[in-house]
């Protein structure tokens, strides 16, 4: 593997923040959050909130966001049809994770970033894919992270980091020569709403991606554990996508269960965090490079990085 990012791209621009005694949180990072300007600052402030403040909620919240996705036939079929989530799902996985992690974590603007969009854009160029697709995609980049984090968080996000977010993507689809990109999160809100009542609804191919993302996931746990993921993803979805993968509602007392759980996780999160500061690509677990993180230029579907976009 040889990850050929520059050395000035190694942090995010900005301030880099130590924690306190190795283990509480330093609210240093809070203040900053304070005093920007999500208009202006968006892309700090994202960097902030991914690499500081909810690195954990985040990352699931872009898991539950893909499988959001699956709930379109039209989507599901076309992934289906490339095989990868099937044949190569971990490495689909780390390779979409990855992509993300570095224009989000490092900012739209560096060399970093820039070629974390330009290599996403490379790949989806070998497909056919309607506007209106790649804008459901994009808004639950949006919505899911915003939707966990003040649900389950540690704190809720403040409207100006709400705002931070929506910026942020909204400038993705830009760069991704997207088109009618909705201007605000009350119209955005409205797309997804139309557009899910036109297109989600149930088919064997929506199921087959989300067996598959849940064998993913199975994979990262022991094997007596493993029984339990289907049903927890189940619960952290809602009607509208279990109807479009055919998974029952489950139990109440094991939804319950969950969500007191994740409620007791936010008490010591308060306080202090078990993840780096900041957390990075470079300093996260990929299942697929565990000797080394390829180049940007390496990530994606093999068998397509030899080929021109359509």
């Amino acid at each position: 593997m040889n990850n050929n990012r520059p050395e000035q791209d190694i942090t995010p621009e900005g301030p880099v923040y130590a924690k306190r005694a190795g283990l509480f949180r330093n609210p240093a990072v809070r203040r900053e959050l304070q005093q920007l300007d999500p208009e202006r600052d968006y892309q700090r402030m994202v960097q902030l909130l991914v690499g500081y403040e909810f690195p954990f909620d985040t990352q699931r919240a872009l898991e539950l966001a893909l499988f959001h996705t699956y709930a379109n036939p039209r989507t599901s079929a076309l992934l289906v049809h490339t095989g990868e989530f099937e044949r190569h799902g971990q490495k689909r996985y780390d390779d979409t994770a990855i992509l993300i992690s570095w224009f989000m974590q490092y900012g739209l603007n560096t060399e970093t970033g820039l070629r974390a969009i330009t290599q996403m854009n490379r790949i989806h160029g070998h497909y056919r894919i309607r506007n209106d697709d790649f804008l459901i995609v994009l808004s639950t980049f949006i919505f899911y992270p915003i939707n966990w984090i003040n649900r389950y968080g540690w704190r809720k996000l403040t409207p100006a980091e709400e705002r931070a977010f929506f910026l942020f993507f909204r400038e993705v689809g830009q760069r991704m020569n997207l088109t009618d990109v909705p201007q605000s999160l009350p119209e955005l809100r409205t797309f997804t709403d139309d557009y899910e009542a036109e297109h989600f609804r149930y088919d064997e191919v929506n199921r087959r991606l989300a067996d598959a993302t849940v064998r993913i996931v199975q994979g990262w746990l022991p094997g007596p554990l493993r029984f339990g993921v289907k049903p927890v993803f189940a619960a952290l979805i809602n009607d509208k996508l279990r109807e479009a993968f055919g998974y029952e509602r489950p139990p109440r007392w094991f939804s319950g269960l969950l969500e007191g759980a994740l409620w007791l996780r936010k008490i010591p999160l308060r306080w202090i965090t078990f993840k780096p500061y900041p957390t990075l690509v470079e300093n996260t677990l990929h299942r697929s490079y565990r000797s080394g993180l390829p180049a940007v230029e390496e990530l994606g579907p093999t068998k397509l990085l030899q080929k021109e976009p359509r």
